[in-house]
């Protein structure tokens, strides 16, 4: 008996080609509906209607088409269940053993952003992921392709093997693919319905698709996985030259990008180059051209810098390029290289350049999520904008106007740095940086001891309040000259008396910046 294939797809994408293999080289019947069978007809292919399969007329404007036992009774019967052919011998129902669906193009309809509620309703395919999900389920009999990009593996494994010659393992994969598929269509109906009808407590839901299998994770002996949506984040970024990336260079270049943004990112800001060292910025500047930023970054310690990620906030230039071909690094990100800069550092093979564009960056409602033992925890990441006007001056004595700056840009780098953290700066530059520490105190020592005599007449920047007075008068010891933190201490009054009592100025922001 000749094999049957249904056919009902929204993308049309490679149908007639498949189409035309299937009934001229495979001698297979093709059942179809709406469109996928105007187009087959178009094309001179021969194609029975659903309609007229099911001897049912399509009804509720097209809502119910597929949905009849002769359709779904020919995929879901098992082939050595005599009950199952019994019951399709008794309804005249013959198997169907080939499905290929995609669905409505709900996401496509809701990229408009002037899309009406009934448009994107609409657009919600119920038919289409019914017989997917039945011919997924019963993989062991049926062939289920849902994207043109199965067609053409599908095709030759026909074309060499013949219909028969598909294997359950090949059936088994299609299936899996095609419950992805499914699934992250049901996610994005969610998603969309939610953003519509304001749930900040909806679930949270993703299906993320895996980009790579990486050689390891943070360390030889543990496996680990990529899984990035195309064009977004860093699977929007175009890798130039370089070994492949590992776990390590991933969550290193979040850190540089994340710390980056804060001082503008391929949008004509100030130049600015980030210094990054397992997670943590062990260098940050702003400058009149880049080149210059990326020296003093690397002045703030170079002995840290050694093996780093180095992020920039402009396209790389040759004078940047000479600077980076001078150091061992991991990684450079940049929103692009210049030619010039290009064949700069092509000298370095291994180093690892990519070009990661603005656009591939969400700057709205991005979602920080990290895995818990049995779950995971999602919040809003921090990033806030910041206004100085908000700060509260809480000392006699207030910051000049450089100071004022300095205490800006301390306060925009403390916040990429892991709890307890300590930001020594000046004049634009990062001069010293403690992190990570299970006290201040300990935090403040690194910062102060790395920026050793530059320290004087520079601000510190505090990520949380002080709970004693001892991280002023280290300072104070040290020559800073203002202090910036969110306060909320219940011994306040000691930090701030003991400010007045060296004349540091010292304002609170009222906001603190936790980074575990």
């Amino acid at each position: 008996m000749a094999p049957t294939a249904l056919l009902s797809v929204s993308d049309k994408t490679g149908l007639l080609p498949l189409a035309k293999t299937l009934v001229e080289s495979h001698g297979f019947q093709l059942i179809s509906s709406g469109g996928t069978a105007k187009l087959l007809q178009g094309a001179n292919i021969p194609v029975t209607r659903v309609a007229d399969f099911t001897a049912s007329p399509e009804i509720l404007g097209g809502r119910v088409k597929t949905l009849h036992p002769r359709v779904h009774g020919g995929i879901l019967a098992k082939r050595d269940d005599p009950t199952h052919q019994n019951d399709l011998k008794k309804q005249n129902i013959p198997t169907i053993d080939l499905v290929v669906v995609n669905l409505y193009p709900f996401r496509e309809t809701i990229k408009n952003p002037n899309v009406s509620w009934d448009e994107a309703i609409e657009n919600i395919d119920i038919g289409g992921p019914a017989m997917v999900r039945a011919a997924a389920k019963n993989h062991a009999d049926v062939t289920i392709l849902t994207s043109p990009n199965q067609y053409g593996s599908f095709l030759e494994v026909l074309n060499t093997e013949g219909f028969a010659g598909i294997s359950d393992q090949m059936r088994k994969d299609l299936a899996l693919e095609a419950f992805e598929h499914t699934a992250s269509y049901d996610i994005a109906i969610s998603h969309w319905m939610g953003s519509q009808l304001g749930c900040s407590t909806s679930p949270w839901l993703q299906v993320i698709p895996k980009q790579q299998s990486l050689r390891y994770g943070e360390n030889p002996h543990q496996q680990a996985s990529w899984f990035s949506h195309k064009g977004k984040g860093w699977g929007g970024a175009t890798q130039l030259q370089g070994k492949e990336l590992s776990t390590n260079n991933l969550l290193d270049l979040e850190a540089a990008l994340s710390t980056i943004y804060e001082f503008g990112y391929a949008n004509n800001s100030e130049p600015a180059a980030v210094v990054i060292k397992h997670t943590n910025p062990c260098g940050v500047s702003t400058s009149s051209s880049l080149s210059k930023a990326l020296i003093q970054a690397l002045d703030a310690d170079r002995v840290s810098a050694f093996g780093g990620i180095v992020a920039l906030n402009s396209n790389v230039d040759a004078d940047t390029a000479i600077q980076l071909k001078s150091l061992f690094l991991e990684c450079i990100v940049a929103p692009d290289f210049d030619q010039e800069a290009k064949e700069v550092l092509s000298k370095k093979a291994n180093l690892r350049l990519l070009a990661l564009p603005k656009t591939a960056i969400n700057e709205e409602g991005r979602e920080n999520v990290r895995s818990i033992l049995g779950g995971f925890l999602v919040q809003q990441q921090d990033d806030q904008s910041i206004n100085p006007n908000s700060w509260n001056l809480v000392t006699t004595r207030a910051p000049s106007a450089k100071e004022m700056d300095d205490l800006t840009f301390a306060w925009k780098l403390v916040r990429h740095v892991r709890s307890n953290a300590i930001v020594v700066a000046s004049s634009g530059q990062s001069l010293g940086i403690g992190a990570g520490q299970m006290n201040r105190i300990g935090s403040a020592k690194l910062a102060l001891a790395a920026a050793e005599s530059r320290a004087k007449g520079a601000v510190l920047a505090s990520d949380g309040f002080f709970p004693f007075d001892d991280t002023v008068r280290l300072a104070a010891e040290h020559g800073i000259k203002s202090i910036i933190q969110p306060g909320g201490s219940i011994r306040d009054e000691d930090s701030i008396k003991a400010c007045n009592e060296l004349g540091i100025a010292m304002l609170f922001t009222g906001q603190r910046h936790f980074l575990h």
